[in-house]
């Protein structure tokens, strides 16, 4: 059982790596200890689709979910951005953060995006996950490790600064990864009758031990997740992001991957990760639950002050899926005059929907705080 997931091979040059065993583990994984686990998991992310199906406009959840995925998939990699940084950076402000930080949230939403277009037009592939890794790495940190390309060179797992000598993880060598990605491609399109969320945990965790790339692994894995269960019509909007669950709980992740190579002990990883499904989907749909709570409350207050115009009502819906506006974008979308969307932007300050953020008395810009704030929670650095 010890060398069920691989086993660690002398190298020419001295060290120790591992070379993981293709797909799935042999023996195969003890269903009987997750059944529960995998059936509260299947039933959270049902409730999760349900929900999203009665959002007055779920594509301005989904954009936002997005952004907060992106942060905080960043943020395990030490990434220091806040969502209301990134918003500022797409709105053409100068973001409180470092910019090369916010940039590297910026090419996740990207990378995002691109994939689901992508599996749109072709399943998943190896050449899917190396067009993702070269957008991910564009113009930022590990630039220079040859984006979009698998690796050439041994790479390895310790802390900043650690030496191949003293790694706490060493991949397989660049020909032998090679040889693994191909066979996780084949499993990836394999049928075998094991649950889809049983599938993706196993390829995710395969995938960060092979380690394929010199730097963006943890990233483009944490991306793999999404893209399979969309891919896979598990969910019907690509919704589910872990890497909230996987933050919280950052150390067990690591230890729990060690323990898949070192002890062959799948069935823990397993159970950690379809508890993570089971809470993510949770806290999402809640918060899907929250938002709409949310504009009826808007509504209500509008109504209260007489100010619930034709143009007060749509322009919730405008702030709810450009949370930092302007005059001008606040006419353009609204079709109105710039008079009017003074107008009706000063109405939601003064109702304490938005607070002015620039400090400026000309070409102020409003941030959709409370909303912001609800899509923010658990990013805090």
């Amino acid at each position: 059982m010890k060398e069920r997931a691989g086993l660690y091979i002398n190298q020419p040059l001295g060290y120790k790596a591992f070379i993981p065993k293709p797909l799935p583990p042999q023996p195969l994984i003890r269903y009987a200890e997750l059944q529960n686990h995998i059936s509260a998991a299947d039933r959270a992310l049902a409730k999760l689709d349900g929900v999203t199906t009665v959002l007055p406009n779920p594509e301005f959840f989904l954009s936002m979910y997005v952004r907060k995925e992106a942060l905080l998939s960043s943020q395990i990699e030490g990434t220091q951005a806040s969502l209301e940084g990134v918003l500022e950076y797409e709105a053409d402000i100068i973001p409180r953060e470092g910019v090369d930080d916010v940039r590297e949230v910026i090419n996740y939403i990207k990378a995002l995006d691109h994939g689901i277009k992508r599996l749109a037009e072709m399943p998943m592939s190896l050449r899917l996950i190396k067009e993702i890794h070269k957008i991910l790495m564009d113009g930022v940190r590990g630039k220079n490790k040859t984006p979009g390309e698998f690796k050439r060179s041994q790479n390895w797992i310790g802390p900043h600064g650690a030496t191949l000598s003293q790694a706490v993880f060493v991949p397989p060598p660049p020909e032998e990864s090679n040889q693994a990605m191909s066979d996780l491609e084949k499993y990836m399109h394999s049928v075998n009758g094991l649950p889809p969320l049983v599938k993706i945990s196993l390829i995710h965790a395969q995938f960060e031990t092979i380690h394929p790339f010199l730097d963006g692994n943890g990233r483009v894995g944490r991306l793999l997740i999404t893209y399979f269960l969309f891919w896979k019509g598990i969910l019907s909007k690509p919704l589910l992001y872990l890497s909230l669950y996987l933050k919280k709980n950052q150390q067990e992740y690591y230890n729990l991957l060690m323990k898949v190579r070192n002890e062959g002990d799948w069935e823990s990883w397993v159970k950690f990760f379809l508890i993570g499904v089971a809470e993510t989907s949770d806290e999402a749909a809640r918060t899907a639950k929250a938002i709409i709570g949310l504009k009826e409350r808007i509504i209500a207050t509008l109504c209260q002050k007489s100010y619930a115009s034709s143009g007060a009502i749509r322009l919730i819906d405008v702030i709810f899926n450009s949370p930092i506006i302007d005059a001008k974008e606040c006419g353009k979308k609204l079709k109105v005059s710039q008079v009017s969307a003074n107008q009706l932007l000063n109405r939601f300050e003064e109702i304490g929907v938005l607070k002015e953020i620039t400090g400026k008395k000309r070409y102020k810009k409003y941030i959709f705080k409370e909303f912001v704030d609800l899509i923010a929670k658990g990013t805090e650095q």
